[in-house]
């Protein structure tokens, strides 16, 4: 889809930040690198500015496009600053780092720390998958650690894949962009109706009856983890409920990768969440301990509806 919306040009000044350069951007939201002018220490800004609800006016200011109502955009507004809260009580060395957020130009802000480094999706492009399992163990452990405080805190991501894990010196990971996260519920109804990426969604994301948790993470971090050594999305899990064709990749990539560690990529990509790891804990000490997928029959405790 072409970018229609406007960034805000290099120099602009947003509270105390100045603007260098936009580096991304979102369905929901700008991206830049920005410069804090007292300290002059680089963070990024992320600007919330949907694409379907608002567009850039004069003097910088946010306003509503024709279509879109004012109860529209500022729902979606709540739900930035929901992530803003939601970040900002995660304190792990692999989850970005949240300054401070604030209302400037009839919209919101979020100021996160700025770390050098690359995207895990451009990686997987620049070098067509095939990544080491060296580097699959160096980034995964950490994520699977970060997602399991984000769980103990009652809270599931709902939006785990490459693009959105950032890869500094040695592979070490940063989990990105929480703003599909939701609090664990007993049950879907009265939740939103989620952000879906086709090849890392699970199957009950799809569904408004469809009962989201732990698990639901898990199947993501297992299908972002299959990426990485097949160089793009596996299927989506629509897909494959319909009819799997996927290859397990016990049987796809047994001849780069150890036994265990592929195990672990299917059982986290089990399309019936039963069948999956039902927490990141438990995939982190499979994926640690080398074992693979454990042999004896796992107790139920995650289900597909409710």
């Amino acid at each position: 889809m072409q970018e229609t919306r406007e960034s805000l040009p290099p120099g602009t000044i947003v509270d105390c930040y100045s603007i260098i350069k936009r580096i991304g951007s979102g369905g929901f939201s700008l991206i830049y690198l920005a410069e804090d002018v007292d300290t002059l220490e680089r963070v990024i800004l992320k600007e919330y500015l949907p694409r379907k609800l608002a567009r850039r006016g004069q003097a910088t200011r946010i306003e509503l496009a024709p279509e879109a109502t004012p109860e529209q955009f500022h729902r979606g507004r709540r739900h930035f600053f929901q992530e803003a809260k939601a970040l900002a009580s995660l304190s792990h060395p692999n989850i970005v780092r949240v300054y401070t957020f604030f209302l400037a130009n009839n919209t919101a802000y979020l100021v996160m720390k700025y770390e050098q480094g690359r995207n895990l999706a451009t990686y997987i492009k620049r070098h067509k998958g095939r990544l080491s399992a060296a580097l699959l163990m160096a980034v995964f452990p950490p994520v699977l650690d970060a997602i399991d405080l984000i769980h103990a805190r009652k809270q599931i991501h709902l939006d785990i894949k490459p693009s959105n894990i950032h890869l500094r010196a040695g592979g070490n990971p940063l989990l990105l962009d929480f703003g599909a996260i939701h609090q664990i519920a007993k049950t879907r109804r009265g939740i939103p109706t989620q952000v879906i990426t086709p090849g890392f969604s699970p199957l009950e994301q799809y569904y408004s009856s469809g009962y989201v948790g732990p698990w639901s993470d898990i199947y993501a971090t297992g299908a972002t983890m299959r990426a990485c050594i097949g160089g793009r999305p596996p299927p989506t899990a629509i897909e494959r409920h319909a009819k799997d064709r996927m290859r397990p990749a016990v049987r796809a990539f047994r001849r780069h990768y150890p036994k265990p560690l592929l195990e672990v990529i299917d059982w986290a990509m089990e399309v019936d969440p039963l069948l999956r790891p039902q927490s990141a804990r438990e995939m982190q000490q499979a994926l640690l301990a080398g074992i693979g997928r454990p042999t004896s029959e796992l107790p139920v405790r995650g289900f597909l509806q409710r």
